[in-house]
């Protein structure tokens, strides 16, 4: 499985930032495969994301920055109040337009994205939240044949994300957080 072209993108809302860490820690710092987190975050709250991950993980921790381009060993995060979407040229574009699912960032907006330009190679993961944001995304990633998986929704904080895309992706993988790691430290090694 060719990991330079790939790319894993994860989203999250209540009980995101638990599950996230949990699926990143201990990933290495050469992992080959650049991840983009979109995690819902009050819009006017100010809170440092990137100096907490920092913190937990071995991987770098970014703030989405407009046209940065995507690098194996990192983590971008979705910064407060923009929809994050991505080029061709694998650069970042920030977006203030309307929210989606009441929400800027959109999961559903950066999965589509991704999914528009790595096709197949997309790997969506979504995880615990309270709302429906992300399922659509998640779906149109695993229409394009890329890889639709959702945290078990019995092991998450708040399960209406999962369930809900588990009920319009009937074929996703559904995994607990400990296997979607050893899934994601399982293409580090190959």
């Amino acid at each position: 499985m060719e990991t330079s072209s790939k790319l894993i993108v994860m989203g999250g809302s209540w009980g995101g930032i638990h599950a996230s860490l949990s699926v990143l820690k201990e990933l290495p710092a050469t992992y080959p495969i650049p991840i983009i987190l979109v995690l819902h975050r009050l819009r006017n709250l100010e809170g440092n994301l990137q100096e907490l991950f920092e913190k937990r993980i071995s991987l770098k921790a970014v703030e989405i920055g407009e046209k940065e381009k995507l690098a194996p060993g990192y983590v971008y995060l979705a910064p407060s109040n923009y929809h994050v979407l991505l080029e061709k040229d694998h650069t970042f574009s920030l977006d203030v337009s309307e929210l989606e699912n009441y929400s800027r960032p959109s999961i559903d907006v950066t999965f589509m994205s991704a999914a528009d330009v790595f096709g197949k190679n997309t790997i969506g993961i979504l995880l615990s939240g309270a709302s429906k944001d992300g399922s659509s995304g998640l779906s149109y990633i695993f229409d394009k044949g890329g890889m639709a998986i959702v945290q078990d929704p019995e092991e998450a904080e708040v399960d209406t994300m999962p369930l809900s895309a588990i009920d319009i992706i009937p074929d996703c993988r559904i995994m607990k957080l400990e296997r979607i790691h050893s899934f994601l430290l399982s293409l580090h090694d190959h």
